[in-house]
C-alpha cells in the first residue's frame, strides 16, 4: 500500500486491492529486491486478453528496469492461440506511464471520456498486441532443421 500511496493521487485502499485479487481470473504480482517489494502490478485474465489494473515501482527503483522486467514478464504469458494482446487504462495526465508503456511496445488505441469515478479526467486505452515470429507459430524441428 505504501507505493500505491506514493504512487498516485487516487489509490486504491486495501479493501479495493482484496475485492481484486479475491476474484478468480485477478492475478498480482510483485517485484521484490533485498526481500522487499519493490513493484507491483494486478492484472485481469480474459478469455483473448490480458487487463491491467494496477501498476507502479515504488520511486526509489523507477528507472531501474524493475517495471519494464514487469511488463516483460506479462508478455511472456501472451500466445497467438489464446490470449493476444494486453490492455490497460492510463490517466490523460500521467505522461510518465503513458511514455513508459510507449517504449515497452504498448499503443494507444481509444480515449475513454470521463473514466474516472475521482476525476471528469479521460483515460486512454492503451494496447501492446502479440505479434508471433514464425518459429512460434510453426516450431521447427531437429528434423526439419537437418533436412532444410
Amino acid at each position: 500500500l505504501r507505493i500505491e500511496s506514493q504512487s498516485f493521487e487516487f489509490p486504491w485502499s486495501e479493501d479495493e486491492f482484496v475485492r481484486c485479487l479475491r476474484q478468480r481470473n485477478c492475478i498480482g504480482m510483485v517485484a521484490e529486491h533485498d526481500e522487499r517489494v519493490v513493484g507491483f502490478m494486478v492484472y485481469e485474465l480474459h478469455k483473448t486478453r490480458l487487463h491491467i489494473l494496477n501498476f507502479a515501482v515504488g520511486a526509489d527503483y523507477r528507472r531501474r528496469g524493475v517495471g519494464a522486467q514487469m511488463v516483460d514478464k506479462l508478455l511472456g504469458k501472451l500466445s497467438h492461440q489464446r490470449r493476444d494482446r494486453i490492455l490497460l487504462e492510463v490517466r490523460e495526465t500521467n505522461l510518465p506511464a503513458q511514455l513508459f508503456f510507449r517504449e515497452t511496445g504498448f499503443r494507444a488505441v481509444s480515449v475513454l471520456h470521463d473514466f474516472y469515478d475521482d476525476t471528469a479526467e479521460d483515460a486512454y486505452v492503451m494496447q501492446y498486441v502479440y505479434r508471433a515470429t514464425p518459429e512460434h507459430i510453426f516450431p521447427i524441428n531437429r528434423i526439419t532443421r537437418l533436412a532444410g
